[in-house]
């Protein structure tokens, strides 16, 4: 029934001001026009992604969205980290790291949370 249609990341924040700095500046994203007012709808590749206020922000201890990066992990951890962006460490069965990214075989992956501690995911398939 749903598999024909685009699905988006919805994540909840606090404050649309900080959400639509870190979300539009720091990450890179297109902001589209319009919409609500407690809601910010950015573009990401073909896909979008909501940032809408709610008091749970930064509830959610998994991962909220995940981008797949094709090409040039390394650049963009380097790139965000440059702009300030704190990855996460974790201890995981068979993943080693490398600086900020997590290896796993041929899976690169880094984390890295939004202001409000929502966890965003870069990860990538080397072949």
């Amino acid at each position: 029934m749903l598999k024909d249609m685009a699905a988006l990341a919805t994540i909840a924040v606090k404050d649309l001001g900080v959400a639509g700095k870190f979300y539009g500046e720091t990450l890179g994203l297109k902001r589209l026009p319009g919409g609500e007012e407690e809601v910010l709808t950015f573009e990401s590749g073909g896909s979008k992604i909501l940032v809408y206020r709610s008091q749970y922000a930064g509830t959610n201890q998994a991962t909220a969205a995940t981008w797949v990066i094709e090409d040039g992990l390394e650049e963009i951890v380097r790139d965000l980290g440059a702009k300030g962006v704190a990855f996460e460490h974790y201890d995981m069965p068979g993943m080693t790291r490398e600086g900020d990214i997590h290896v796993a075989g041929n899976l690169r992956n880094a984390w890295l949370k939004d202001p409000d501690g929502n966890i965003l995911s870069l990860v990538s398939e080397t072949k």
